[in-house]
């Protein structure tokens, strides 16, 4: 192709009567230029089927090969441009390597375009049609990819630049082990925080606490070394991944319901009264619109107390919300007080009777 063009470009020179450089650029940059326009049109029509269909996969792949492929081509034209000038033979051994490793280059970056969109997509796609996703997965492995692929790239780009890839091998292998004893508790936060996306006991958003540490709060990052919570006063909390191999973690987020567990007396002169309090207050669970039915309901009169009589109630909401629950307990609370009421009985207090003797009682002891 080089000799056929450098004939072509001689003939239109020697026709026009032109230095032979001036109608090589002048043809190159036509070529350019009609081959831009023929790519830019291509991708746009490809942009368009991609839209049309109801795959996002195609979009994003479209979308990651417009800008790699406009300058593929104009690295392919420099390539030929050093090739054919003669002029630029004193450079054109160290341009020609350049241009070898900046295409060497188009590859993984259309790559990382495309995990990148991916990445997107798969974001966007199920949050529009309400399927919950784990984000910090999701980005976490994206990100993970795009570290392995530059990786790669990087070998690939040092052996095309001519240097001995096997020894830097070997050299790092002899000095990831160094390394590895240096930075053993910055691994150990690694493979923590890998441990947290293969494992998900919690990802962004959830409420977590531990018994075993005073960490409570709601997650906002995962990393790769720290994960940084937000305590329930506003304060970040940044805990090194390696902290959660260690400790038990709860996760309230993921709860099917929440407990109402109260106890209520009633006063000892009301004892007439407990049994059909009890069922009442059954009965009113039973029927209660938020409280969840196929879960135990206990109601029960349980001791009798130093001032009254005492019994419990044990169900579970059916919602989850931390909001929404305490409203729901106070409504099951007041309900349970106007039973009692009606019942013609009252919520005891503390009371204490104290027996005072009279004088002859005293004088008889």
């Amino acid at each position: 192709m080089e000799s056929q063009l450098t004939v072509a470009f001689a003939h239109i020179a020697n026709s026009l009567n032109l230095p032979w450089v001036w109608v090589a650029v002048a043809g190159l940059l036509l070529i350019a230029l009609l081959g831009q326009w023929i790519i830019g049109m291509l991708l746009r029509r490809l942009y368009r089927l991609a839209q049309q269909s109801e795959q996002q996969w195609d979009d994003a792949f479209v979308v990651a090969l417009i800008a790699p492929a406009k300058l593929a081509w104009w690295l392919l034209l420099l390539t030929l441009l050093f090739a054919l000038l003669p002029a630029l033979a004193s450079v054109r051994g160290v341009a020609l390597t350049t241009l070898h490793a900046s295409l060497v280059l188009l590859v993984p970056w259309f790559l990382h375009r495309l995990i990148t969109n991916v990445e997107e997509q798969v974001v966007l796609a199920k949050f529009s049609d309400g399927t919950s996703v784990d984000k910090a997965t999701v980005r976490s492995t994206a990100r993970l990819l795009r570290v392995a692929l530059w990786l790669v790239t990087v070998l690939m780009l040092l052996q095309t630049l001519g240097v001995s890839v096997s020894g830097l091998l070997a050299f790092g292998g002899i000095g990831g082990i160094a390394v590895g004893f240096a930075a053993k508790d910055l691994l150990a936060n690694f493979f923590g925080g890998l441990g947290i996306h293969m494992d998900r006991p919690f990802t962004i958003g959830d409420w977590v606490r531990s018994p075993d540490r005073a960490l409570e709060g709601t997650v906002e990052d995962i990393g790769w070394r720290v994960t940084r919570i937000r305590t329930f006063d506003k304060r970040p909390l940044y805990v090194p991944n390696s902290v959660f191999s260690q400790i038990v973690i709860e996760n309230p987020s993921r709860m099917l319901n929440r407990r109402i567990y109260e106890k209520f007396g009633l006063r000892y002169e009301d004892s007439r009264s407990v049994g059909p309090v009890v069922d009442a207050v059954r009965e009113m669970l039973n029927g209660h619109d938020a409280i969840d039915t196929d879960q135990t309901i206990i109601v029960n009169f349980e001791s009798f107390g130093g001032s009254s009589l005492d019994c419990f109630l044990y169900c579970h909401t059916r919602t989850t919300n931390w909001v929404e629950y305490h409203g729901v307990k106070q409504d099951v609370l007041m309900k349970v007080l106007g039973i009692v009421h009606e019942h013609g009985a009252d919520i005891a207090f503390p009371t204490r009777t104290l027996h005072v003797q009279s004088p002859d009682e005293a004088m008889g002891s």
